[in-house]
């Protein structure tokens, strides 16, 4: 019996001797991306001289991706790049074996009871933002909510570890961090050893950033305390095979990991439900409706989480349609078998999770924000494996995922009870990709709601 050969993977145009596809990624790297949808089940581009990365377009082969390849698969280029923030010894930068065991040093932090803990914390850091704002007030809802998360972080996760003028370098120093990342993901290696004003302030920040974290360790673990916040968690975590509690280095890893997991990302979640929420006046409607019938005017615990499907909706639609990842890898370690094509050891292999919740073979008028789809069972029941991945898959799933749900669900339904945004311009609001996407300058105008 004749064996058939798997076509050639194809490679995408547009690439420049040295600089790879770093042109095109550069100016406009989500709309590169979502090109190469277009190539087929895999595609290839180049991000180094030597070295070319597979991106990954089919759903069921996404998933093989990150399930079943998991335990052949290194973190990839993407996940380095984090390390040069997050260190070496973090739960996301970790590969096999190692990741597994830091997995389950942190699981006690993300536990039901704890994430319930946090819950009144996350709120009162609403209020006191919310608090603060002025009817008719023109808002900068992107970096407003970027210092909301940060609030947000700092109570569940520092609780008084903090000062205020730690906090705000922790703030300043954070947002260059990430900035650098996503550009040093986009472009060669050579470009990070350059003398350039850039590198000197991602060096910098990286410094500071790691030096605010790891004097907050110190000071925590030589007091003795227990303050009941997450980084307390963490001081008592102990290593499964040795017994040993965690090495302040790795926890300063973590915790920086918290930092940005749940700044960056939630900012711009809730950037973007504020956003949708003021272009589908029906949505807002029908959400302060919900709100009102469950709550009755009281305020949201961690009870009523599951008494919200619509807001839950609303936040499922808003993690689709405004994901927050474009680009995740992973590396072979060896040979594997994806699909039809065999792919040698050494190989970036990616997927973006923006580009496939857009998918218009998947998702019925894909850029329409409808938080109703999620009410068709048989849709989703239809919806291959692999289609939507608002937290990943497999090994490396997001371990806070049910503390980002709470963060937002709490976020959402304190704000937006209180104040009612408007876009305070017609000019359209894009999505932008940095180390995660986000949206453009974001200006919406400040409105009391009636009682």
């Amino acid at each position: 019996m004749t064996t058939i050969a798997a076509p050639p993977i194809p490679t995408a145009a547009g690439a420049l001797p040295l600089l790879g596809h770093a042109i095109p990624l550069l100016r406009d790297n989500l709309a590169f991306v979502a090109s190469l949808r277009d190539y087929g089940p895999l595609v290839r581009i180049h991000l180094q001289p030597r070295q070319s990365t597979v991106v990954v377009n089919d759903p069921a082969l996404i998933r093989t991706m990150l399930v079943d390849l998991a335990p052949g698969l290194d973190t990839g280029r993407f996940f380095e790049k984090m390390g040069q923030v997050l260190g070496g010894d973090s739960v996301v930068t970790a590969a096999g074996s190692d990741h597994v065991r830091k997995r389950r040093q942190l699981q006690p932090a993300f536990r039901h009871d704890e994430i319930a803990r946090y819950v009144d914390l996350m709120r009162d850091e609403v209020v006191r933002t919310a608090t603060a704002w002025r009817p008719g007030e023109t808002l900068n809802v992107r970096e407003a909510m970027v210092k909301l998360s940060l609030d947000m972080l700092a109570a569940t996760v520092f609780a008084s570890s903090l000062d205020e003028q730690a906090f705000r370098r922790l703030r300043r120093d954070l947002s260059v961090v990430l900035n650098g990342v996503g550009a040093r993901v986009m472009l060669p290696d050579w470009v990070e050893r350059l003398p350039l004003p850039a590198n000197w302030r991602f060096n910098s920040s990286r410094a500071a950033v790691r030096a605010v974290i790891g004097d907050a360790v110190d000071g925590l673990r030589a007091s003795g305390h227990d303050t009941g916040d997450m980084l307390s968690t963490l001081l008592r975590a102990e290593d499964e095979e040795t017994g040993r509690p965690m090495a302040a280095h790795q926890i300063c890893s973590e915790v920086l990991t918290l930092a940005v997991a749940g700044t960056e990302t939630t900012a711009s979640v809730l950037s973007w439900v504020l956003y949708e929420l003021a272009r589908n006046p029906d949505v807002d409607a029908r959400l302060q409706e919900e709100l009102e019938d469950v709550l009755a005017g009281r305020a949201v615990t961690f009870e009523d989480m599951s008494r919200l499907p619509y807001l839950r909706n609303v936040i499922t639609e808003a993690l689709r349609l405004h994901h927050t990842g474009w680009l995740v890898t992973r590396r072979t370690l060896a040979a594997v078998r994806l699909g039809d094509w065999e792919i040698p050891p050494g190989t970036e292999l990616a997927y973006c999770q923006h580009a496939l919740h857009r998918d218009a073979s998947l998702f019925p008028d894909p850029l329409r924000f409808d938080p109703d789809r999620w009410l068709d069972e048989p849709w989703k029941a239809a919806l291959p494996e692999g289609a939507f991945l608002p937290f990943g898959a497999g090994k490396h799933k997001c371990i806070g995922d049910h503390f980002a749900m709470t963060e937002l669900t709490t976020a959402i339904a304190t704000l937006t009870r209180m104040w009612r945004l408007d876009l305070a311009s017609d000019r359209e609001v894009r999505p932008e990709a940095r180390a995660t996407v986000r949206p453009s300058t974001l200006m919406m105008t400040a409105g009391r709601r009636e009682s």
